[in-house]
C-alpha cells in the first residue's frame, strides 16, 4: 500500500485494512446467490434478462435525464458535458415525498431525513468522460442530484443541479443480480466514519470493486490516478479552487451510499500513484470526509 505522508494534517496517518464484518457481509452476499443458483441447477432456468441501461447528461449546473425508467437493475452511464466536476446521485424518497421535499430538508437539516436514503450512482467522470454504476432501483420516487460543493464551497444542487425521476414497476422479469456479485470482486472497498479501507493491495490491470458502506454517514469514492510527481495533496489543493489542468485523472469509484448500501464499479490500473478520496460533505461539521480521514494513496506497481 502507499504512503499518507502526503495527506493533510487532518488525516490519520494510519488507515486500517478493512475489519472482517463488513467483509464477511459482503462475501456471504456473494456467497448466498451462488448457493441459490446452485440449488436451482436441477430446474430449467429462464433466459436472464439483459441489464437496462440509462444515461444522464451533466453540466454546469443541471442534469439532462429521464423522467421515468422501469425497476430492476439498471446500469447507469454518466456523460460530463462540463467543464466541473459532478457525479449522479440517486436519493429514494419514501412516505410520498418529492425532490421539493427534500431541497427543504436539506436545508433545515443537519442529516437526511428518515425517509431519504442515498443509494449511490455513477462517480465522477473529468469534463467529456463518462462513469458507469450498476444500482437496483425499486419502485416509487426518486431524486438526481450533485452535492459537490467544489469549486465556490456550494453544493451543486443549490445551483440547479436535481432532477425528479419516477421509476416505475417493470414489466416482466427484471435482471436481479449485479454482474459484480455474480463474477465475485476481485477487491472489497469499506466507507465508515471516517476511513475508507482496502480489503487487498491493488495491482496493475483491470478490476472488478465491491463498495461496503458501513454504519454512520453516506460516502462515497473517488479513484484518481495521479501524475507523475504529483501527490495526493496536490489534488486536494487543486478540487478547491480547481484553477487549470488537475494533477490527476478519474478512472472510477460510486456516488454515495447510505449504510448498508452495496455498489461495485470497474476500474483499470496501470503502474503508479492513485488516490481514493470521499468527495462528501460532512452534514453535521460542514467539512469534506476528506478532511476528516477518508483519503488514501496507493502505490500500484
Amino acid at each position: 500500500m502507499g504512503s499518507n505522508k502526503d495527506l493533510p494534517d487532518t488525516a490519520p496517518h494510519q488507515l486500517a485494512y478493512l475489519s472482517f464484518t463488513p467483509m464477511r457481509f459482503f462475501r456471504l452476499w456473494i456467497f448466498a446467490c451462488a448457493f441459490v443458483a446452485a440449488a436451482c441447477q436441477s430446474k430449467p432456468k429462464p433466459a436472464t434478462p439483459p441489464l437496462a441501461s440509462v444515461t444522464i447528461h451533466a453540466r454546469d449546473f443541471a442534469f439532462d435525464a429521464p423522467a421515468a425508467i422501469p425497476a430492476g437493475l439498471t446500469t447507469l452511464h454518466l456523460v460530463n458535458d462540463g467543464p466541473g466536476l459532478h457525479h449522479a446521485l440517486f436519493v429514494r424518497l419514501d412516505s410520498g415525498k418529492t425532490v421539493v421535499d427534500l431541497l427543504l430538508s436539506l436545508k433545515t437539516l443537519p442529516a437526511l431525513p428518515g425517509w431519504a436514503k442515498y443509494i449511490g450512482g455513477p462517480a465522477v467522470p473529468e469534463p467529456g468522460m463518462e462513469s458507469v454504476a450498476t444500482l437496483d432501483l425499486a419502485p416509487g420516487n426518486y431524486a438526481i442530484i450533485c452535492i459537490l460543493d467544489v469549486p465556490g464551497h456550494m453544493p451543486h444542487y443549490e445551483r440547479g443541479m436535481v432532477s425528479a425521476l419516477t421509476v416505475n414497476a417493470a414489466s416482466g422479469t427484471a435482471a436481479t443480480i449485479p454482474s459484480a456479485v455474480a463474477e465475485n470482486p476481485d477487491n472489497v472497498i469499506a466507507l465508515s466514519d471516517y476511513v475508507l479501507a482496502i480489503e487487498k493491495p491493488i495491482t496493475a490491470g483491470t478490476h472488478i470493486f465491491g463498495v461496503v458502506t458501513a454504519a454512520g454517514e453516506p460516502h462515497d469514492v473517488l479513484v484518481v490516478r495521479l501524475d507523475d510527481g504529483k501527490t495526493g495533496q496536490d489534488y486536494v489543493k487543486w478540487i478547491e479552487a480547481m484553477n487549470g489542468p488537475g494533477p490527476g485523472h478519474v478512472i472510477g469509484g460510486t456516488a454515495p451510499a447510505s449504510p448498508g448500501v452495496t455498489q461495485s464499479f470497474t476500474a483499470t490500473f496501470t503502474p503508479g500513484n492513485y488516490l481514493l478520496i470521499c468527495l462528501v460533505l460532512d452534514m453535521k461539521t460542514h467539512k469534506p470526509h476528506f478532511m476528516e480521514g477518508m483519503i488514501k494513496t496507493v502505490k500500484v506497481e
